[in-house]
């Protein structure tokens, strides 16, 4: 199917696209979807089930349909709740929630379907735990081995068996040492989603999450990774009518604004966080949007509130710093940091490449300056490429030595660039000590 025009944040806006789930497989994300209905609607009406895929999370191509009559429900159904799918094993398997208490699954060679159901019934069915078996999602450990964790205030996992189809061994309760969500204190929320970063495992219950050591837990609560300092103001103003009153009013705004359920993902060596929205008029409870934004972690393993805003991810604007931790592409590069809010891409030298696609708004020739540290007493340089490391050199900066640690320069180089949308692409030289550190970089 033909890519969706390019949009910032919410994607693919308008249609019903919600529960966003992504999995990243040959260089391609792969958004597994719940489809809401209708504005109109004034309960969940999911009728079918959705994949898109993108390549740089701006342009969208719509992959195939799931229908319920496809799964072993074999009838039409409005309860085609949320899913995710993986690829192992070379095939590909969408599990999915078939309304509020039964998993199952289907298995296709292609995200382009056609899916087929192997089982004829659920994977996980209603009893096989004391909760609603609902709301799944799969983390394919170093190993090769995939979890299916699932569960609605009681979070469950299961080891899956080699063919993706039947269980390895019996479900296990994931242990919390503090129980958080939007209801407060003792209380999570379904939709729980597990995912592994810097050797740690993290469950999420969307904005909400805990860190273990181990997939089988415990895990320690960390709290949520949506504060109302670090969203864009169409983002994070709702009325106070439309928060359920049973809400914790500390987390109420922020997690009813974006609904609470989504996923965090690795693309091209940078986390994503993707969830539901509600932020544009005509969205409500029942008809939502889906946003994407960047997540940045501490050292200690802990994640630093995120910044959703209208331009999301994948694409920049001149005239803005554009804080380099936010790259869509690096090679040889370690993204760092603080918890002050401060961040650095570290460890450049010859052979460093950072790419930012989709700059927008260049109006002919102007310049790049750059925000950076070098300990290299002979400095370093970099070059300003189109599109990519082999592109044409655009402009060429050297970076002189800042002495001290303490010290951020600012640089600047002219650009010979034409009007419009560009992609760029950031190579460096020199700095053999590999001790230049760029933290922004800003085009005019």
């Amino acid at each position: 199917m033909p890519l969706r025009p390019p949009a910032g944040n919410p994607i693919l806006r308008g249609i019903g696209l919600s529960d966003p789930h992504v999995f990243v497989h040959n260089d391609r994300a792969y958004l597994f979807a719940t489809h809401d209905f209708s504005p109109a609607s004034t309960w969940f009406v999911t009728k079918d089930w959705w994949v898109w895929s993108s390549t740089d999370l701006v342009h969208w191509r719509q992959e195939s349909t799931l229908l319920p009559q496809d799964t072993f429900w074999k009838a039409a159904s409005n309860e085609c709740w949320a899913g995710f799918g993986v690829c192992k094993n070379a095939r590909w398997y969408w599990y999915y929630s078939a309304g509020a208490a039964d998993i199952g699954v289907v298995v296709a060679d292609t995200p382009a379907g056609p899916w087929h159901d192997p089982l004829g019934r659920p994977l996980i069915a209603k009893g096989m735990v004391p909760t609603d078996s609902r709301d799944p999602d799969v983390l394919i450990d170093d190993d090769g081995h995939a979890y299916l964790v699932f569960g609605t205030f009681d979070y469950f996992i299961v080891r899956l068996a080699e063919d993706m189809i039947s269980l390895a061994e019996t479900p296990r309760p994931l242990v919390l040492d503090q129980r958080h969500g939007p209801y407060g204190a003792g209380r999570t929320d379904d939709k729980p989603s597990l995912h592994k970063h810097g050797g740690r495992y993290y469950l999420s219950w969307s904005s909400f999450y805990a860190v273990s050591e181990s997939v089988y837990g415990p895990y320690r609560y960390q709290g949520s990774v949506l504060e109302s300092a670090s969203l864009a103001p169409e983002f994070s103003v709702v009325p106070d009518s439309l928060v359920p009153p049973d809400w914790d009013q500390s987390f109420a705004t922020n997690n009813f604004r974006h609904d609470r359920h989504g996923n965090f993902f690795t693309f091209h060596g940078q986390t994503y966080f993707t969830c539901n929205d509600k932020s544009l008029p005509g969205r409500n409870e029942f008809f939502r949007d889906s946003v994407i934004c960047y997540a940045h972690y501490l050292e200690d393993g802990r994640i630093l509130p995120v910044r959703i805003d209208a331009i999301g991810v994948g694409q920049y604007s001149v005239g803005t710093w554009i804080p380099a931790v936010e790259f869509f592409r690096a090679y040889r590069a370690t993204k760092r940091v603080t918890a002050d809010g401060g961040s650095e891409v570290t460890d450049l030298g010859t052979g460093s490449v950072l790419i930012f696609p989709h700059v927008h708004g260049f109006v002919g020739d102007g310049t790049a300056t750059f925000r950076y540290q070098c300990e290299d007493p002979a400095g370093g340089t970099v070059e300003v490429r189109d599109t990519d490391e082999t592109g044409a050199v655009l402009g060429s900066c050297h970076l002189p030595s800042t002495d001290e640690r303490s010290d951020i320069h600012e640089v600047s180089c002219p650009l010979r660039i034409a009007p419009g949308t560009r992609s760029i692409a950031l190579r460096f030289l020199g700095g053999e000590t590999r001790s230049m550190r760029l933290m922004a970089i800003s085009f005019r």
